[in-house]
Formats: structure tokens, C-alpha cells, sequence
């Protein structure tokens, strides 16, 4: 990603340079070369260009993956009605859209990305636990994820040349030779679409929310079509009282915690916001509005095959694969892996890039950075992983567990230990005299936090006792890190508030 700074005279961080009576010339700010680059540096003010529907069109894309309509469409068959379902998704929209905001507003005012931002509370060295952890959740995600995609391709390939089954024959390393192509092919268009940086990103994302939305307005519309114009809305007795309540503020909450990555690491695009206000107004709409419309589509597509024939679809590919025209059958497809790429990019390359990068700043810049954690996506077989439960289970559901403690901890320091009051400049310096420098570079404070509060999110991910409340892991973890941190945090800090304006830098279109 190029980048220019926002003034003239260029910021250099030169592992040593001649200073004149104590001030280094080169580098007048003390930026320490271990902490900043061009991608790390806060963003200029001038060179946003995150607005509202930049926003708008990212929730537009994650609202809408296969994943969050297999488990929506998983409360129409555990008993709930539409309305149920429709009531359980606008609590979690409206818990969303505050948590969202706040996450989203430190970024803005910053203007760093999250493993920089975690400085603040972990440390400038300690900044790498949090970075680490989600980098390393999402990374093994993004190689699912295009796995999975990679499937829905090799239905494509062989719809228009059916002689390509017979490269399914043949297999290499967990994967046949069919699944391999298609699986390399998307690799690939998703790592020359990181390698453009943020703003490409942001370009991606406004180009496929409206297809998204149309696909699935218009696949809603065929099955309404299809059924006689009759909708099912639920599979016959429903809960009531206090079950009914039970499971709609459970699922609410479940629906929340899908969200967990993003309301942790959200700076990494509001870094690049314009204001507030686009901000608000860009998740308002691709949040409570667009969760609502998600809902409805939801209901449509199950309850109009409901009524059909008295069976559930697992997903929206189940409609997909019924169409009876090839050619509608493969834009549709298609539309699913521009879906499926769109949300890879925001919810799973974004954090690992900055976190390597955040690692070895020296070393790496974003589109270095971004290859890397495509190559590590692809050595890592995400196949074999997919296929395999303990991993899944115990591995990547043990670290994702994690994600909430670590939002609890950073939101209670940023927003009532330090009431928003940031030293942004201190972030890229490694003097023991630092606000951030703490003890050799790291908070002892948050890592203890994290570590109580992490056992206890830990339990309620895997004792199976308290299964009762682990609708509600994601809330607890998140409240338990914040507890934890405000009883051993230290209350006196230097409250400074000072951007980062004179480091900052603009990203180039």
C-alpha cells in the first residue's frame, strides 16, 4: 500500500543518525523503528476517505455470508417463529450498533490500526498478545473460508464443462486436483486484491454490497414465487413465555459474539473514516437496517421451502443449486464468491496483515505483510483443518474465546481509565519515560487481566454444564476482562491527549 506523508518534509526512522546537541534531526518525534512504519503510522485527516457507505457496504457484505444464514436459518429449525427470529436479530442489531460505535470511534480518533490501538492498554511490546491472537484466529479462517468458496467454484466448473469431474478423481494432499485449481485460483484473486492495500479493500467491498443485496432480494423473490406465494413462518409449535424470551435473547447474544472479531478490531477501518457521523450513520444502516432485511430474507427462503415440501435448507447455496436454469444458477454462484470473497477480506486478512506487520515493522509493509499471511493460509491445508473437529473445537474456538476478554480489557482502559484521552505520538516510542512503555514495554496490569478473565472464558467455552449460559461466553468473557482490568489497572496515568497528526501519513488511490 502507498502511502505519502501529510507534510512536506518525510518522517524517517533511521536505525541510528547523528543528532546535534541531543535532537535527532532525521527524526526530531524519538519514533523508535521497532514501532512505526508507513502502515503503522496513524492516518492523516485529510487523506480519509472511509464515508458512510464504505461503512455501509462492509456490513452489507458480512451480514450477508453463509455462515450467518446457516445459523439464522438454524433458529427456524430449533422451533423459533419468524417473528422470534426477526425480535432475536433486532436486540443483537441494536447491542451491535452501540458496541460497533464505541470500537469504531477510537480508530477515528486515532487513526491507528488495532494492533497499534492495543498498545495503549497491553503495552508497546505487550501490544503483540492481542495482535498475535487475532491474526492467528483469523488467518486459519481465511484459509477456510476460501476452501469453502473453492467449492462452490468446482460446482461452476463443472456445470460448464461437465468433463472436469474426472480431475476430482484424483487427489494430492487431502485435496483433488479440481478442488486444488479452484482453491489456488481465489487464493489468488484475494492476495492481488490485499496486495492494493485498505483502499482497494474499501473499493471491493462498494462494489460487492450491492450485488449482494440484489442476489438475495432476487433469490427471495423467486422462492416467494416458487411457493404459491405462501410462507411458512415457523415449523409448527413455537416456544412461548419464558423459553420464548430465554431463546430470543440467547440467540441475540450468540448473534453478538459472531461479531466478536469485528467489534475488537474494527480501528483497522474507521482508521480511515471521515467523521464520526459516518461512522454512525454508515453502521446504523448496514446494522440494525440491513440485519432486519437479512432477517426477512431469512424468513422468505425457509419458510417459502417450508411450505414447498416440509423441509428446512441449511443455506442459501440449497436455493442456489434448485435453480433450474444454468446460466441464473451461475450468476448466482457467482455472486456467492463475490460474497464469500468480500467478507474473507474484512473479517479475516485485514487483522493478520497489521499483526505481522505490527510484528516486524522493520521488516515488512502492508502488501508484504498480506503475502505472507496468504502464503501461511495456504501451507496450513485449512481443508485438513476443516475436516478436523479437535481443531476447530479446542484450537480455533479456544482463541476465539479470547476476543472477548481482550475487548473488555481494551474498551475499560481507552473509555473509563483514560476517558479517550490518548498520547498517539507515545505509541511509537520505546523511552522507558513513554506513557506506554509500562514495565520493559508491557502492561504486567492487562496481561494478569487477561489471564483471569481468559479461564473464565475458557470454562464457559468448554465445561459442558455450563452450557446453560454459553449463549452468553462472549458478554461474560468481555465483562470479566473489564472487571478484572479496572480492579488491577493503575489509575494514575498521564492523560495527555495528543494526536498524531505530525507522524501521520495518507494512503494514495
Amino acid at each position: 500500500m502507498r502511502q505519502e506523508l501529510s507534510e512536506p518534509r518525510s518522517v524517517q526512522v533511521p536505525p541510528a543518525a547523528s543528532t546535534h546537541q541531543g535532537i535527532d534531526r532525521a527524526n526530531p518525534h524519538e519514533l523508535s523503528p521497532g514501532l512505526y512504519n508507513q502502515d503503522l503510522a496513524p492516518t492523516t485527516r485529510k487523506g480519509r476517505s472511509w464515508n458512510a457507505y464504505s461503512i455501509f457496504t462492509l456490513w452489507a457484505n458480512d451480514v450477508h455470508s453463509l455462515g450467518n444464514y446457516a445459523f439464522a436459518i438454524g433458529l427456524f429449525a430449533l422451533g423459533m417463529s419468524a417473528g422470534q427470529i426477526l425480535g432475536a436479530l433486532a436486540i443483537g442489531a441494536i447491542l451491535l450498533f452501540a458496541l460497533l460505535n464505541f470500537s469504531g470511534f477510537m480508530g477515528e480518533k486515532t487513526g491507528v490500526p488495532f494492533p497499534v490501538m492495543s498498545r495503549i492498554a497491553f503495552g508497546i511490546t505487550g501490544a503483540q498478545i492481542p495482535a498475535l491472537i487475532r491474526g492467528a484466529v483469523a488467518i486459519a479462517w481465511f484459509g477456510i473460508q476460501t476452501y469453502l468458496a473453492s467449492q462452490v467454484l468446482s460446482v461452476m466448473v463443472i456445470a460448464v464443462a461437465p468433463g472436469a469431474a474426472s480431475l476430482q478423481d484424483s487427489s494430492f494432499l487431502g485435496l483433488n486436483t479440481l478442488g486444488w485449481i479452484c482453491f489456488v485460483a481465489l487464493w489468488a484473486i484475494q492476495l492481488v486484491i490485499v496486495s492494493y492495500g485498505m483502499e482497494m479493500i474499501r473499493k471491493y467491498e462498494a462494489f460487492a454490497g450491492p450485488v449482494i443485496l440484489v442476489t438475495f432480494l432476487a433469490l427471495a423473490i423467486w422462492m416467494f414465487i416458487e411457493s404459491g406465494f405462501n410462507i411458512s413462518l415457523s415449523t409448527g409449535e413455537t416456544k412461548s413465555g419464558g423459553a420464548m424470551w430465554a431463546s430470543m435473547f440467547g440467540a441475540a447474544a450468540l448473534w453478538v459474539s459472531i461479531y466478536g472479531t469485528f467489534v475488537l478490531n474494527f480501528c483497522d477501518f474507521t482508521r480511515g473514516a471521515k467523521s464520526k457521523k459516518s461512522i454512525v450513520k454508515g453502521n446504523f444502516f448496514g446494522i440494525p437496517l440491513n440485519m432486519l432485511f437479512f432477517g426477512a430474507i431469512v424468513v422468505v427462503l425457509t419458510g417459502t421451502q417450508f411450505s414447498i415440501n416440509g423441509k428446512i435448507i441449511t443455506s442459501p447455496s440449497d436455493v442456489v443449486s434448485a435453480i433450474p436454469n444454468t446460466f441464473l444458477l451461475l450468476l448466482a454462484s457467482a455472486a456467492l464468491l463475490v460474497l464469500t470473497i468480500a467478507v474473507n477480506l474484512m473479517a479475516n486478512f485485514v487483522a493478520p496483515t497489521y499483526a505481522l506487520t505490527n510484528l516486524f515493522p522493520k521488516k515488512l509493509n502492508f502488501r508484504s505483510a498480506a503475502m505472507i499471511s496468504g502464503v501461511i493460509g495456504l501451507v496450513i491445508l485449512p481443508w485438513n483443518l476443516y475436516n478436523s473437529p479437535e481443531i476447530i473445537n479446542y484450537f480455533l474456538g479456544g482463541l476465539g474465546a479470547l476476543l472477548g476478554p481482550l475487548f473488555g480489557i481494551i474498551m475499560a482502559d481507552y473509555w473509563l481509565i483514560r476517558k479517550a484521552r490518548i498520547n498517539v505520538m507515545d505509541l511509537y516510542r520505546a523511552n522507558p519515560e513513554g506513557t506506554y512503555y509500562f514495565t520493559r514495554g508491557v502492561s504486567y496490569r492487562a496481561v494478569g487481566a487477561l489471564v483471569i478473565s481468559s479461564v473464565i472464558a475458557l470454562v464457559l467455552a468448554f465445561v459442558p454444564a455450563l452450557h446453560v449460559v454459553g449463549s452468553f461466553a462472549w458478554f461474560l468473557g468481555s465483562g470479566a476482562g473489564a472487571v478484572a482490568y479496572l480492579v488491577l489497572a493503575k489509575r494514575q496515568h498521564d492523560l495527555a491527549d495528543i494526536d498524531g497528526e505530525p507522524i501521520a501519513v495518507a494512503p494514495t488511490h
